[in-house]
């Protein structure tokens, strides 16, 4: 078979982020370009195999604009740059996460295995094109993935070709991978990835680069490092953003699970926060309790004209779920229409088969009786037939919205239950729980009296003439006898009014 570029490069340079949309999938922005290196070995055609490796299950795609050199470029400035590219071409910058950590950032052995580097099928000429109205798309088994043009990158091409020639001879025949945007993603044997790089102004297209993954076949040899994942990777791997926001301490999230919304509304108004529920919503099921923290999905109000490119292949919606790690709250901001669904039991399955803690949308719910049976937390405003193309536009993800009322950011804490839906802050949240507990403690004190007949006067909430019989039953409740759990049917209370001792039971 032909060599994909007629010849063989001295190098590959590939860059790490350079879309704003990748740069907010990976929850950080570079103030300058950092480079990695492929071996020109990793060079392959369209419809070549993308080969899994043995005991690997985190392959992934990432489509790209290749820029192949046409003259040798030492120490050019950036207005000079795109003069010395010759071709543009599509290329998958495939990779499996499984052997990132092996090489300390290299990425040797997980970008740079035989075919990792697919490029074609047709080169573009450089001088007919503009570098700054290129399209990239991608698409994996006929679905649109990925779609971004170079009007806005991080680092413009010949800004690249400056920056690497101040200490790296690019010579005629390299490569450069340009980065890749948001939405690249697993795919696994049998799954066909097709990158396509076209001009935004006139119809040039380097055609559909095509690639089917297959598996190897045979076990990895033993020898050297062996594949790796756990469940922080695999959220990497499939596209998760925000990966800076931390998980849910898990001593947390059980204290939350114990407290009333209602106990930590009372809470958050003492601290001056009045608007901290999402309103309008319920629960699929009332006895179930939400904890997470947030991922947010925002809605924009349905345009017609613009429903292909946001709404089409793997939008924003769909992106929200994929995004989604172990314990958060996919988070959705319908700008309280009910009129449309904004999700429905496949995407709820997915959600819940990430590790989702639950859903909050403050717009309507498809298929509501199949997401209800998935035992998913669940909070909707109303059910409705329709898909979300009837009043929604997926915008964006991991952004405030306001949901339900509620100024929700990526990170914040959700509690909910039968009452509804809070937002936590997370800097708030220790000393939330403390007080909440105290605060269900002083209540149950208090339940406990009204059920024996005592007035509300002075008792509730708890006054002076109560505070030392609260105390004994307070030190009772917490003795190695009977623990904080023990029966309010067991404890002894003396009346203030009355003198006498008083129990449930009495």
């Amino acid at each position: 078979m032909p060599h994909p570029l007629g010849t063989q490069p001295s190098k590959i340079v590939a860059v790490h982020l350079n879309y704003p949309c990748r740069a907010k999938e990976r929850g950080r922005v570079p103030d300058q370009p950092s480079y990695f290196l492929k071996p020109p070995s990793s060079l392959s055609g369209t419809d070549d195999a993308l080969v899994r490796p043995g005991g690997c299950e985190l392959m992934a795609f990432e489509g790209e604009i290749a820029l192949v050199m046409g003259k040798r470029a030492h120490r050019v400035a950036p207005e000079q740059g795109w003069s010395h590219v010759a071709w543009v071409t599509a290329a998958n910058d495939a990779g499996v996460y499984d052997l990132r950590y092996a090489d300390r950032g290299s990425n040797l052995r997980s970008k740079g295995s035989d075919g990792f580097t697919p490029v074609g099928p047709r080169l573009l000429d450089a001088t007919r094109l503009d570098p700054a109205a290129l399209r990239l798309r991608t698409w994996v088994n006929g679905e649109q993935v990925q779609d971004a043009d170079t009007a806005t990158l991080l680092f413009p091409f010949g800004d690249l070709i400056a920056d690497l020639s101040r200490l790296v001879t690019l010579e005629p025949g390299d490569v450069i991978l340009t980065g890749t945007p948001s939405g690249a993603s697993v795919v696994s044997p049998g799954d066909v990835v097709e990158v396509e790089v076209s001009a935004l102004d006139q119809e040039i297209s380097s055609g559909r680069l095509r690639n089917t993954v297959t598996d190897a076949g045979h076990d990895l040899a033993a020898w050297g490092a062996m594949p790796r994942v756990d469940a922080a990777l695999r959220a990497d791997a499939w596209g998760t953003g925000h990966a800076d926001t931390p998980a849910l301490d898990p001593d947390i999230a059980a204290a939350l699970r114990g407290l009333a919304t209602a106990t930590l509304s009372s809470q958050l108004r003492k601290r001056g926060l009045q608007h901290m529920t999402i309103d309008g919503v319920r629960p699929t099921d009332p006895t179930a309790k939400l904890v997470g923290t947030a991922h947010t999905l925002r809605y924009l109000p349905l345009r017609e004209d613009l429903f292909e490119k946001f709404g089409g292949g793997m939008n924003a919606q769909k992106r929200a779920v994929e995004e989604l790690r172990p314990g958060q709250v996919l988070v959705m901001d319908a700008r309280r229409d009910p009129t449309a669904g904004t999700i429905g039991d496949i995407l709820a399955l997915r959600a819940q088969q990430r590790g989702a803690a639950g859903v909050v949308t403050d717009g309507a719910l498809r298929d509501s009786a199949a997401v209800a049976a998935l035992g998913l937390p669940t909070y909707y405003a109303a059910e409705h037939p329709a898909v979300l193309g009837r009043r929604h536009i997926p915008w964006d993800t991991g952004v405030p919205i306001a949901c339900g009322g509620a100024l929700v950011q990526p990170g914040d804490i959700l509690v909910g239950d039968a009452d509804g839906v809070l937002v936590v802050p997370p800097d708030l949240v220790e000393e939330l729980i403390a007080d909440s507990a105290e605060q269900e403690l002083q209540e149950r004190f208090i339940a406990e009296q009204v059920a024996v007949g005592e007035a509300i006067q002075g008792l509730y909430p708890l006054g002076p003439a109560w505070r030392d019989a609260y105390q004994r039953w307070r030190e009772l409740q917490s003795s190695p006898q009977t623990g904080l759990e023990s029966s309010p049917q067991t404890s002894l209370q003396t009346s203030p009014q009355t003198g006498l001792q008083t129990s449930p039971q009495s």
